[in-house]
């Protein structure tokens, strides 16, 4: 088991133009040192919440290393990943935040998690409660106070993405925007993408498909030919008549 799946780590609620960043400092061809700096000055005067305004040096290091984790320097296990995750961009730009989504789940299984918990909430109801999601958090990773106070920077960032949309009652969420992917290449990354982010590493089909994490998405046809054509990494195994176990391949 990967230590990325015993870790939290989100320390600020991280935003998609920081992340839009970091892609376009790499794909310019900036080393990892040059694209720390870049980002450090960047984020200078960036606050979480959008607005504009002198940042403390430790909440401003917490977001650099979580973008440097993200896209620049990911574990060795999600190299292969990014570097695809990156050429998507580049030919097809309205696709970036899919692909940040996937990469966000790979390196921090943590936001992965807080999603499976706020879509599968959202399945059952309306509306969903920070304090329902956190509830469900702690019986997954145990009752410390860290989880709650890392999740409501996931659940920010996820009002921020729109995935969740504020409603009168604070503390409270609906449903947010969700984009339609129809992009096979891009589907079988984020399915590449959730795979990384579980310990298992293996998914029925199906409960791909269907994962609550993919709540920001509603995906086309998906079938197993399509995702193994479409990402080598990923391999098919029997399961039973009428869905199969997918996989990465190693």
């Amino acid at each position: 088991m990967s230590k990325r799946h015993e870790t939290i780590g989100i320390k600020q609620a991280i935003r998609t133009e920081w992340l839009d960043k970091a892609v376009n400092l790499l794909l310019s061809g900036l080393d990892a040192k040059s694209i720390r700096a870049e980002l450090h000055e960047y984020l200078s005067e960036r606050k979480g919440d959008g607005s504009v305004g002198e940042r403390s040096k430790n909440t401003r290091s917490f977001a650099v290393n979580n973008i440097m984790n993200i896209w620049v320097t990911p574990a060795k296990e999600i190299l292969p990943l990014r570097d695809d995750a990156l050429s998507l961009i580049k030919d097809k730009p309205d696709l970036a935040n899919v692909m940040h989504w996937a990469m966000l789940c790979a390196a921090y299984p943590f936001w992965y998690n807080t999603a499976v918990q706020t879509g599968r909430l959202l399945n059952l109801q309306d509306q969903v409660t920070q304090k329902q999601i956190i509830s469900r958090l702690k019986e997954h990773y145990g009752d410390r106070d860290t989880i709650g106070r890392y999740a409501k920077y996931v659940i920010r960032a996820f009002v921020y993405w729109g995935v969740l949309k504020e409603t009168d009652d604070k503390g409270c969420y609906a449903q947010g925007n969700t984009k339609e992917v129809m992009d096979d290449d891009a589907i079988a990354l984020l399915c590449e993408a959730t795979l990384l982010a579980t310990r298992e590493g293996k998914s029925t089909v199906g409960d791909f498909v269907n994962s609550p994490a993919l709540l920001p998405f509603r995906l086309s046809i998906v079938t197993p030919a399509i995702l193994v054509n479409h990402n080598l990494r990923l391999n098919l195994s029997s399961y039973s008549a009428g869905d199969e176990y997918i996989f990465i391949e190693n």
